[in-house]
């Protein structure tokens, strides 16, 4: 075989996860996303959506779809910048600048491609990309991108984050990228201060909120708009795919920002846009977010009822303070077992191992929807608590297999 084949038939870390029985991803669903799903023809409760508003089969966001392929039919055939600008693109735009509160917008195909396009091409060869160390991979992954240099601090660390602010050439542009809202550890952005920090050293700063959208601030605007601060942010980054229940991906700024991205984000140029079914779904979860608010406080209970229960159960639950809620486990092998034990349960969870985070720091990640019901957290919970006693992980020096 040669080089390259030797090296895809010696990757064998799934194979041996599979042949333990534990194997954890791309479970198979056989029906629309909601509290319920089904798998292998059984009714599983899902704990492991990023639907956080539960508007996947929203009627609304389907009855919009479906008449947006009636008119635009399923696809758009080329890219933004060619042929695949559509009317219902430009709506989007303005409702999307309008809601949290910027000059414009511009829509991606994917949420990864905004960070892999912005991030790499607004700084220079010489300019600054900083990020908080725990920020999701595809902000990693524009800053590797971009010719300019790349700094992290640690997670949430002001010391750490002025520090590294100090060490950089004053006339040169500074890029602070930080998730709004951690996707695993599922804690918030130190964003007063940060924004104290940027102005000190004249930086800029773009906020990934894709989860913090239909999650935080006025009517589900985000991060910058719970801390009062969307002024003084330069960008905000979202996705669809989460509380926007469809599939794409956005940033917001200024009109000259904008204008800049349109002509230099590769991922846009060269990507096909997103579907009109998509565009028309994400307009009419805008609406619902804005006319339901109810919505939002539902999330908001259920997480808070959540927290309680896990908490109580003895589980640890992290600095979590929003509907992702990290139960640390901290030993890989039995974040997969209990993984495995509670699909058999009955209960849809995602685990979190090395090399995501340090086996220490391994998780189940446990995120809820507004559509969840008080006695559906409870079962899972008491699902969790049992399967997790017969592991022994609340004494996790003594973890049994």
């Amino acid at each position: 075989m040669n080089n390259l084949k030797n090296k895809m038939a010696a990757y064998d870390a799934p194979q041996k996860v599979q042949s333990l029985g534990m194997y954890p991803y791309f479970r198979t669903i056989e029906s629309e996303q909601d509290t319920v799903v089904k798998i292998n023809g059984k009714d599983v409760l899902m704990f492991g959506s990023n639907s956080y508003l539960g508007l996947t089969n929203h009627p609304k966001l389907k009855e919009a779809a479906k008449k947006a392929i009636d008119k635009y039919g399923s696809g758009c055939a080329g890219s933004r910048f060619l042929n695949g600008t559509l009317d219902l693109h430009l709506t989007l735009e303005d409702k999307l600048a309008k809601f949290v509160g910027k000059e414009g917008a511009l829509v991606f195909s994917t949420g990864f491609q905004v960070n892999l396009g912005v991030i790499s091409s607004i700084p220079g060869r010489h300019d600054y990309i900083i990020l908080d160390d725990l920020d999701h991979a595809c902000i990693i992954d524009g800053s590797r991108l971009s010719f300019a240099r790349t700094l992290k601090y640690s997670h949430n660390d002001m010391a750490d984050l002025e520090r590294i602010l100090q060490r950089a050439e004053p006339d040169k542009i500074k890029l602070i990228v930080i998730d709004g809202v951690f996707s695993m550890e599922g804690d918030i952005a130190k964003l007063p201060e940060i924004v104290a920090l940027a102005k000190k050293y004249n930086a800029s700063v773009m906020v990934d909120d894709a989860h913090g959208l239909g999650v935080l601030g006025d009517h589900g605007r985000g991060t910058a708009s719970h801390f009062g601060l969307t002024d003084d942010v330069d960008l905000i980054m979202g996705t669809f795919s989460k509380s926007l229940a469809a599939i794409g991906g956005f940033i917001a700024a200024d009109n000259d920002t904008i204008n800049y991205l349109k002509h230099n984000a590769r991922s846009l140029i060269f990507s096909a846009s997103i579907a009109p079914s998509n565009a028309a779904s994400v307009i009419a979860a805008l609406d619902i977010m804005q006319e339901e608010p109810e919505r939002i406080q539902k999330l908001w209970d259920n997480t808070n009822y959540a927290l309680k229960l896990l908490k109580q159960a003895g589980f640890d639950t992290g600095h979590t303070e929003t509907p992702i809620i990290p139960i640390f486990i901290r030993d890989d092998s039995a974040t997969f077992m209990l993984t495995k034990m509670l699909l058999d349960e009955g209960v849809f969870v995602n685990p979190v191992v090395s090399p995501a985070v340090a086996s220490s720091s391994s998780l189940i990640r446990f995120s809820l929807m507004a559509t969840h019901e008080f006695k559906q957290i409870e079962e899972a919970v008491e699902k969790l608590e049992r399967c997790a006693r017969k592991l022994n992980v609340f004494n996790r020096d003594h973890i049994t297999i």
